[in-house]
């Protein structure tokens, strides 16, 4: 490909100037989230070959289906782009894994090739956002923000181009928080159930920023842990993101596709789709009759107060492992308000060690 870009995987697309130039979050096969989730699709050897290929490598944030540690490993030695987060602290990590990183200056347009430049933006929640501007058409990969203090500076700046796309995380919502009982232990059906339309949301977020296509994006993944599979019934099938989708002035395109920025046309990828599997959970080291060890409760207390917003909103954390209750409390004796956590311990605490509880 001469001038244009490739979107495949979970949230990655490929840049290309003559070669390729940049790939966005990389993450490339395996799995995330301690192997409760795969990608839907495999990434084929023509796009895993570009990716390699690739000067510049964009991390948007630490989720794991965006920075993922062996594919990054797997490009050592390329030159790793973050947005300036509050703390630093991904910027750090990497470095301390001996990765060659910069930090984006906000709000600042940076050539990274004759005709490929890029602008970034770090989002209120250590998110961030990415411009890219290829051969005059505009490329705003949004992955998983919202919009809170910047959508107005990006509308401005969709004005000024005739061509332009939008890349953002949507679907029935199964990426959020979804698993949760009631004091009875009965399961809350969450808001994903309902299964609304994605199209016309598409539609609606699309217009409302003036792009003139959206790509389905940041939400193409399955579950394969045996405690998390039962998550699958409420993904988005990849033929449904479009199911609805009406506009005057806007368009939905494939998820996996090439798109030439000199001819304005496009071809559809089409990856196999990975299988379903179902991994038992102990296969990545997490056995659920596990009980906290001696010390796991200060260091869940230590990682866990400090966090002065928890304190404001809620009395307690009840961190149930192995079936044993551990308290966490904000305000000594007065239990009105908690939420209570079953989890399995090595994961757990793996989470509080790398300080990573989402």
């Amino acid at each position: 490909m001469e001038c244009g870009f490739e979107t495949i995987g979970n949230a990655t697309a490929i840049f290309h100037d003559n070669r390729p130039v940049l790939v966005t979050d990389p993450w490339l096969a395996g799995d995330a989230y301690f192997g409760s989730w795969s990608l839907s699709h495999e990434i084929p050897p023509e796009q895993l070959d570009n990716i390699k290929q690739c000067e510049f490598v964009w991390v948007s944030h630490g989720h794991p289906d965006h920075l993922d540690v062996p594919s990054l490993k797997s490009l050592q030695g390329k030159k790793i782009l973050i947005p300036d987060h509050v703390g630093s602290r991904i910027a750090q990590d990497l470095r301390d894994l001996q990765f060659d990183v910069t930090v984006l200056q906000d709000r600042v347009w940076l050539p990274l090739s004759p005709r490929i430049k890029i602008l970034s933006i770090a989002d209120y929640n250590q998110d961030g956002i990415l411009l890219i501007d290829i051969n005059g058409s505009l490329v705003m990969d949004m992955n998983d923000t919202s919009p809170r203090g910047w959508g107005r500076f990006v509308r401005k700046i969709v004005q000024g181009y005739k061509q332009s796309f939008l890349l953002q995380i949507s679907g029935y919502g199964d990426t959020d928080m979804i698993n949760y009982f009631d004091e009875n232990g009965d399961r809350i059906e969450p808001r994903a159930a309902i299964k609304l339309p994605v199209g016309p949301i598409l539609a609606r977020v699309t217009e409302a920023y003036g792009a003139r296509y959206v790509i389905p994006f940041s939400s193409l993944h399955k579950y394969q842990r045996s405690d998390s599979v039962w998550a699958n019934q409420y993904t988005t099938p990849i033929d449904a993101y479009s199911e609805g989708f009406v506009s005057k002035q806007s368009e939905i395109l494939p998820a996996f596709i090439k798109f030439d920025c000199i001819a304005n046309t496009f071809d559809e990828i089409n990856p196999s789709a990975v299988p379903d599997q179902v991994l038992d959970s102990s296969e990545f080291g997490d056995d659920w009759s596990q009980q906290l060890e001696p010390g796991d409760l200060d260091l869940l207390k230590s990682y866990f107060q400090p966090i002065q917003h928890l304190g404001e909103v809620m009395d307690f954390i009840n961190i149930r492992v192995g079936g044993q209750d551990n308290i966490v409390e904000f305000r000594p004796n007065k239990f009105k308000k908690g939420i209570t956590f079953e989890v399995p311990r090595r994961s757990l605490m793996r989470t509080v060690r790398y300080r990573i509880f989402d």
